[in-house]
């Protein structure tokens, strides 16, 4: 493994456990596909420091126990904003 794959998944690693950030979310930040960072996490990280993949993995099992909150959470926004748009189109054509 390249050095700098190292340094990567380290990095990713101590980032998702800093912040409890999702796959999703640390790709954004480290600008690498989700697939890299779950790559990085599952696989790579646990050859490297098997003490910070056990610390990720709790994270990213938290983070798979709560994401259908999250899901229903968005999309709970997601019809608010479509109810405020459509009353404001409303008051429009009064």
């Amino acid at each position: 493994m390249q050095n700098y794959i190292r340094k990567r998944a380290v990095k990713v690693g101590k980032y998702i456990i800093r912040t409890s950030a999702t796959v999703r979310q640390t790709a954004d930040v480290f600008g690498i596909s989700k697939s890299t960072v779950h790559k990085d996490v599952s696989e790579r990280l646990p050859r490297i420091n098997k003490e910070l993949a056990e610390e990720v993995s709790k994270v990213m099992l938290k983070n798979k126990a709560e994401r259908h909150i999250r899901g229903g959470e968005a999309t709970r926004r997601k019809y608010i904003a479509q109810s405020q748009s459509q009353n404001t189109n409303l008051d429009a054509i009064k």
